[in-house]
């Protein structure tokens, strides 16, 4: 008789990018310093990445390899979404609007030429965003992560994920503007606070946890 052992501590790295477009400061990053470092099972172990194309997917791989984490959580910044979105899927394109942190902005261009067109996230974001929502913060399952070095990431890892670390669970999460980078612009874009934002990503990591095994049944689609 085979006796399955539950795990009683796992380790999730959580990554964010440095500030970029010519913004100060990147809510992402600062949430990230926030958080808690053991959240239910996990040992969190937190990782600032270049928003660089090529660099950022280098930084996340070197530090997988060394830490061999459970998960893999990386957080960035959408500027203009109100809600705390976890992606559902990357695709196997770059197409920059603007240059990233070393001018860098390929058009059209793959992240990987023996890559699949697209890798699907491996964490419960279903639950992810019903924690988020129970915890009465605004969050949605989102289906495009963009073209700019989020969505570059989030590829990145998955693809790294499935060729080298297949037992390694892995996704993206998106969050809001916080206000001192809106309360000049006009007209004001969405946002949400500090705090807000670091309970948000303590709240989802938790339901990682507790969904380890698998996402729960709801609804979590659009019409377009």
């Amino acid at each position: 008789m085979c006796v399955q052992i539950e795990r009683t501590v796992m380790r999730l790295l959580l990554t964010a990018f440095d500030p970029f477009g010519g913004d100060a400061i990147n809510p992402a990053l600062e949430a990230v310093r926030l958080v808690s470092e053991k959240i239910g099972r996990f040992d969190v172990i937190k990782l600032e990445v270049p928003t660089v194309f090529g660099k950022s997917i280098e930084a996340v791989a070197t530090a997988i390899e060394s830490t061999q984490p459970d998960v893999v959580l990386c957080i960035g910044q959408a500027g203009g979404r109100y809600e705390i979105t976890p992606e559902r899927v990357a695709i196997n394109i770059d197409d920059a609007r603007i240059a990233d942190n070393e001018g860098n902005q390929p058009i059209d261009k793959k992240i990987f030429e023996d890559g699949e067109n697209a890798y699907f996230t491996t964490l419960p974001i279903k639950a992810m965003v019903e924690a988020i929502r129970d915890a009465n913060l605004p969050a949605a399952v989102s289906n495009s992560a963009g073209t700019f070095v989020c969505n570059h990431l989030m590829y990145g890892v998955l693809y790294t994920l499935a060729k080298k670390y297949p037992h390694i669970k892995g996704g993206f999460t998106h969050v809001p503007f916080i206000p001192e980078q809106v309360a000049r612009r006009t007209p004001v874009a969405p946002y949400m606070a500090l705090d807000d934002i670091r309970r948000g990503l303590e709240v989802a990591i938790a339901a990682i946890d507790k969904h380890f095994d698998g996402d729960i049944d709801v609804n979590g689609g659009k019409e377009f």
